[in-house]
């Protein structure tokens, strides 16, 4: 059993009103979604496409007991900025 993980999905257009970031507030656009689970933790971070920069999703760390878990508030996080709507990671 693992006890880390990580999961990036690239290549994410945000939907109207982005995701909302804890550094520098909302960024819309072409996005990468990074989530690395540690210790019952999932941190979730963004970034523009093609950028070194990478942006708290605002309400991370979200917990995660397990690693099935951890991949599910990945997905859901994806999922929240394809929609957009100022994203914050999943609860």
């Amino acid at each position: 059993m693992n006890d880390w993980a990580a999961w990036t999905t690239g290549g994410i257009f945000s939907g109207h009103g982005g995701a909302l970031t804890d550094e520098v507030g909302v960024i819309t656009g072409e996005l990468s979604v990074h989530t690395t689970w540690v210790e019952g933790r999932a941190d979730i971070t963004v970034q523009y496409v093609g950028s070194s920069d990478w942006y708290t999703l605002s309400g991370s760390p979200v917990l995660a007991a397990d690693e099935e878990t951890a991949r599910e508030v990945h997905q859901r996080a994806v999922e929240a900025v394809k929609q957009g709507g100022a994203a914050r990671a999943p609860s």
